[in-house]
């Protein structure tokens, strides 16, 4: 395939919610999807105590709904929980991101191999469309807006797998490094951009034609290649920002 990117049983109801309880749901939402991106964008160094009285000021909320929300993020493995003395970032060594990022490119391997197996036409076509929404934000060099279609993208192929197991672990393994994911990506020379960006073209191609092992192995090569690049940002000084091609 010619590249496009240049080199350069019964049922059981639901329970009935009312409007106080879907605006409260909508506020905690939208406060961890903030808080969220905060901390995953590198605002707070790793290792470092966050912040909780300034993070209440500018989301304009209580300690309550706050703590709330870290609990959710310590369990997606983001920060830890200190008894009695608030939260600090998690902090991963090279010996943590190897293993992670192993095991990560073996779920999205099987992930892959099962996701040919039950994706529909219209599941592809989403992510399609996720996949030129990625390639804009590339193009303008958009980091924040290309790291968020490329995590949907591999959400939705494991998603596509049909397996709640696969993706309890996966969700689980991918909170955990979604920090140092972004920082890499932000760090990434352009020619690793570049390389990111075909093989993304090329699991694309390979999801079109549900070709499960072919599928499979690119899946585990680019996770593997995330890997290097996630261990190179930790040990070598941070590259500027890359320009546009």
């Amino acid at each position: 395939m010619k590249s496009t990117i240049p080199d350069t049983g019964v049922p059981i109801a639901p329970p009935v919610v009312n409007g106080g309880d879907r605006q409260e749901a909508s506020l905690h939402g939208e406060i961890l999807l903030r808080l969220r991106d905060y901390v995953v964008e590198g605002n707070i160094p790793e290792g470092a105590r966050v912040p909780e009285r300034q993070l209440c000021e500018m989301l304009g909320i209580s300690r309550t709904p706050l703590r709330e929300a870290l609990k959710v993020l310590a369990a997606e493995g983001l920060i830890e929980l200190l008894p009695n003395r608030g939260a600090r970032v998690r902090q991963l060594s090279q010996r943590d991101l190897e293993e992670l990022f192993d095991v990560m490119a073996g779920l999205e391997s099987l992930a892959g191999r099962l996701a040919c197996e039950a994706i529909t036409d219209a599941e592809i076509t989403a992510i399609e469309q996720l996949h030129y929404e990625m390639y804009g934000h590339y193009l303008h060099r958009d980091m924040h807006g290309y790291f968020q279609a490329n995590q949907r993208i591999h959400e939705s192929i494991v998603a596509a797998a049909r397996n709640e197991t696969l993706m309890t672990a996966y969700a689980n393994f991918a909170g955990r490094i979604r920090r140092v994911r972004y920082s890499a990506n932000f760090a990434r020379k352009r020619q690793r951009w570049a390389e990111a960006m075909r093989e993304h073209e090329a699991i694309l191609d390979a999801l079109r034609r549900r070709a499960a092992s072919e599928l499979s192995d690119i899946l585990f090569q680019h996770l593997r290649n995330k890997r290097t690049a996630a261990i190179e940002h930790l040990t070598e000084p941070l590259e500027d920002t890359p320009t546009s091609p």
